[in-house]
C-alpha cells in the first residue's frame, strides 16, 4: 500500500470510526439522561455488581483472536471460521457457568435479585459472540463505515426499548432488556452486511497460530477488565448499591469524552500501525503524530468536563445525584492518558509483540491494588482520586517499552504534549474565573464551553500547533465543494 492511499484510507478509517464514536456515545449520553431521570441509582448499580463478571466472560470468548486475524498477514476463510467456532463454542460454555453460579453471586453481594438478573443478562455473551468474526473482518478492511451504521443503529434501538420500559415502570430490568436488544440487532446487522460466509471448518494448526497470539492479549484483557471492573465489584461490595450507581454514572460522563477518543484510537491505530509493522520509519512517524493529536483533544475536553461538571449533573440528572458531581471531577482527571495509553499498547501489538504487551499490563497490577487496598475505608471519592494517581504513573509504565524499541518514550511525549498543557491551563483559569462570578447554571454551562473551545484554540494558534492545522484542514476538505 503506498504512502498516499494509506493516508487516505486512514483518514477515512478515522473520520468514520469518529462518527461511529461520537454518533454511539451521544446516543448512550442522551439516552442515559432520560434513563436515569426514570430510573434509580440503585438500579444502575445493580447492573454495575454484574459487569465484571459479564467482562470477564466476554475476553475468555474471543481470547485475543479476533486481534490475531487483524494482525496475522495471510489470513484465509478456515481462520475466520476457526475463530468463529471457538467463540461461539466458548460463549455458551460461559453462559452455563454464570447460570449455575447465579446464587453465588447473589449470595456475595446480598442482592436476591441478581440470580435472575445474572440468568437473563448472560445470554447477551452468546448473542455478542456471533459478531466478533465480522466485526474483525470490517477492521481488517479499515471499513469503518459499516461499524459505524451497526453500531449506531444497535444503540438507538436499544436504547428507544429501554426508554419506554423505564417509563412504564420496569426499573432495572429496562436496562437488561436494553443491552440483550442492543446486541441481538448488531449481530444481526453485521451478518447482512460482512458478506462473510460461515462455513463449518475448524484447523488446529489455524487455532494454535492465533491463539499462540491472542493467548497473550487474552491474560492482558483479562487484567485490563478486571482492573476496569474491579471499582464496581469493590464499592458494590463495601458500600451500597446507591453509591455504585454513582460512581457507574460518573464513569459514564467521564467515558462520553475519553472513553470515545480511545475507542476511535483503538480501533484504527492497530490495523493501520500493523500494516506498516515492516516499515519501522513510517510507523513510528504515524506512532508519535497519533499521540501528540490525542492529547490535542483528551487533555482539555477532560479538564473542561471537570471545570463544568456541577451545572451537567445537576441540569442534566437532577439534584437526587448530586454525589455524582465531586466523583466526576477526580474522574475526568483519571481518564486523561487512557487514550495515549492505548496508542502506547497498540504499537506492542502491531509489531506481534503481544507478549511484550502481557508484561507491561501485568507489571501494573501492585500499583492498581495497593491504591486500592489503601483507599478503600475512606470512601468512593478517596477510591477515585486513588485512581488518578495510578493513571499517571500506569502512563510511563505504558510508554517506556515504545521508547526503548522506537525511541519515543514517556519523557519526549510528555514535551510534544508541553504546549497543550499550557494551552489547557490557560483555558482552566479563564473559566474558573468567569464562572465563579456567574450563578445560573445553564450560563455557567454554556459560557464555560465556549470560553473555554476558544480560548484553547486562541492559544493552540499562537503556539502554531501542527495538530490544529491538521483538524482545519480536515474541515476544509469536508465543507461542501472542496
Amino acid at each position: 500500500m503506498t504512502k498516499s492511499s494509506l493516508k487516505a484510507k486512514t483518514t477515512k478509517g478515522m473520520i468514520w470510526s469518529a462518527i461511529d464514536k461520537f454518533a454511539a456515545k451521544a446516543g448512550q449520553f442522551v439516552i442515559g439522561i432520560v434513563l436515569a431521570r426514570l430510573l434509580m441509582p440503585e438500579d444502575f448499580g445493580l447492573i454495575g455488581m454484574l459487569s465484571i463478571f459479564i467482562a470477564i466472560s466476554q475476553s475468555f470468548i474471543d481470547s485475543g483472536m479476533g486481534s490475531g486475524l487483524i494482525q496475522k498477514k495471510n489470513r484465509t476463510d478456515t481462520d475466520f471460521s476457526t475463530v468463529f467456532l471457538f467463540n461461539l463454542t466458548v460463549s455458551v460454555v460461559f453462559y452455563l457457568v454464570l447460570f449455575f453460579t447465579a446464587p453465588l453471586i447473589a449470595g456475595f453481594y446480598e442482592m436476591p435479585q441478581l440470580v435472575l438478573l445474572t440468568r437473563v443478562l448472560s445470554i447477551n455473551i452468546i448473542i455478542s459472540s456471533l459478531a466478533i468474526v465480522q466485526r474483525s473482518k470490517l477492521t481488517i478492511n479499515i471499513d469503518f463505515k459499516t461499524i459505524a451504521k451497526v453500531n449506531v443503529a444497535s444503540i438507538f434501538a436499544g436504547g428507544t426499548v429501554a426508554m419506554v420500559l423505564a417509563y412504564i415502570g420496569w426499573g432495572v430490568w429496562a436496562l437488561v432488556v436494553q443491552r440483550l436488544v442492543s446486541s441481538l440487532v448488531s449481530t444481526g446487522m453485521f451478518w447482512l452486511l460482512s458478506k462473510w460466509q460461515f462455513t463449518i471448518l475448524f484447523s488446529r494448526q489455524s487455532f494454535k497460530e492465533l491463539f499462540g497470539y491472542g493467548s497473550k492479549l487474552l491474560l492482558a484483557g483479562l487484567y485490563a477488565q478486571t482492573m476496569h471492573e474491579i471499582y464496581n465489584i469493590t464499592i458494590g461490595k463495601a458500600y451500597s448499591a446507591s453509591e455504585l450507581g454513582y460512581y457507574t454514572r460518573a464513569r459514564a460522563f467521564a467515558e462520553m469524552t475519553a472513553g470515545t477518543i480511545t475507542a476511535i484510537l483503538h480501533q484504527v491505530t492497530f490495523p493501520v500501525l500493523a500494516s506498516l509493522q515492516d516499515d519501522k520509519e513510517r510507523m513510528v512517524s504515524v506512532y508519535s503524530r497519533l499521540i501528540r493529536m490525542s492529547a490535542f483533544f483528551v487533555i482539555p475536553a477532560m479538564t473542561l468536563l471537570s471545570l463544568l461538571s456541577e451545572p451537567l449533573v445537576r441540569l442534566l440528572l437532577t439534584d437526587k445525584w448530586i454525589p455524582v458531581i465531586v466523583l466526576l471531577q477526580w474522574m475526568s482527571f483519571a481518564r486523561i492518558f487512557y487514550p495515549i495509553s492505548v496508542i502506547n499498547m497498540n504499537i506492542l501489538n502491531a509489531v506481534g509483540r503481544s507478549d511484550l504487551f502481557l508484561k507491561v499490563d501485568l507489571s501494573k497490577f501492585p500499583i492498581a491494588i495497593s491504591a486500592l487496598i489503601i483507599t478503600i475505608p475512606l470512601g468512593v471519592k478517596a477510591i477515585v482520586i486513588g485512581h488518578v494517581v495510578t493513571s499517571f504513573i500506569a502512563f510511563f509504565i505504558n510508554a517506556y517499552l515504545p521508547g526503548k524499541m522506537f525511541g519515543y518514550g514517556p519523557i519526549k511525549q510528555l514535551k510534544d504534549m508541553l504546549p497543550v498543557f499550557i494551552a489547557t491551563g490557560i483555558m482552566a483559569t479563564l473559566v474558573i474565573a468567569v464562572n465563579s462570578l456567574i450563578d445560573d447554571l445553564w450560563i455557567k454551562l454554556i459560557a464555560g464551553g465556549f470560553l473555554g473551545l476558544l480560548s484553547y484554540i486562541f492559544v493552540s494558534n499562537l503556539f502554531k500547533s501542527e495538530e490544529l492545522k491538521e483538524v482545519k484542514t480536515l474541515l476544509l476538505k469536508l465543507l461542501p465543494g472542496k
